[in-house]
């Protein structure tokens, strides 16, 4: 930028209105970009003081400025890669439209740095894109774990089905032996305890006592006979 041309900026900066429409700080629906006043008697139209100036001629910025931007560049506004071609460095600059993705500003960015242009609206993308790289990986391990966990879900039940079923079966086979191993048990020993019992008594202790009382009963009438020689019974 040479030195004419930041002179005519600095004109132009110095002898710049504000020019504001009629009744904007009166009404909150009224804005303060400027509307002609129409009014027959408004007092702005009219011209009288401190209602706030008029856009005519003698505001107006030098040609050779005007509709320059700030830092001595001529604007073009760029929303595609192919509006590059043909732009020169040296008196124009590139504005990227609002409504560009990060993708496709990085790769405008790109290419005007590589093709000498300024970007009035440069933005540093690459510092926002790192943690999109490193979510990558935890979606896809997200995923995984969501398409194991179905996997296991439906075998997880059947599993638990068998080892639910598994015990109770187990268990109605231990307790039907157990009650008739035990209603057995008294069975058998009280069959065979009487039957113990009853057999000596029956065989043994008869003939013992009818050879003891045998004897006996001889005995006495041999001892009573001895000493007199008399039977007495006779």
């Amino acid at each position: 930028m040479t030195t004419e041309v930041k002179r005519l900026i600095q004109v132009r900066t110095d002898k710049g209105a504000s020019f504001k429409r009629d009744g904007y700080g009166k009404k909150r629906q009224l804005s303060d970009s400027w509307r002609k006043p129409r009014g027959q008697h408004n007092k702005q139209r009219e011209q009288k003081k401190a209602k706030g100036a008029l856009p005519k001629p003698g505001f107006g910025s030098p040609i050779a400025v005007r509709g320059m931007h700030p830092s001595g560049f001529f604007e073009v506004m760029i929303s595609t890669l192919k509006e590059l071609e043909g732009l020169d460095p040296k008196t124009q600059a590139v504005r990227i439209g609002a409504t560009v993705g990060d993708r496709k500003r990085i790769a405008i960015q790109e290419k005007a740095a590589a093709a000498g242009l300024k970007v009035l609206n440069a933005r540093t993308v690459a510092a926002k894109k790192q943690p999109a790289k490193k979510a990558e990986p935890k979606d896809a391990g997200k995923e995984k774990k969501a398409d194991k966990k179905p996997a296991a879900s439906k075998t997880a039940p059947a599993k638990k089905e068998s080892a639910k079923a598994e015990p109770k079966v187990k268990a109605n086979e231990k307790k039907a032996p157990a009650k008739s191993e035990k209603a057995a048990k008294p069975k058998t020993e009280s069959a065979e305890k009487p039957a113990a019992k009853k057999a000596p008594a029956k065989t043994a202790k008869p003939a013992a006592e009818k050879e003891e009382s045998a004897p006996k009963a001889a005995a006495k009438p041999k001892a009573k006979t001895a000493k007199s020689g008399v039977k007495k019974n006779e």
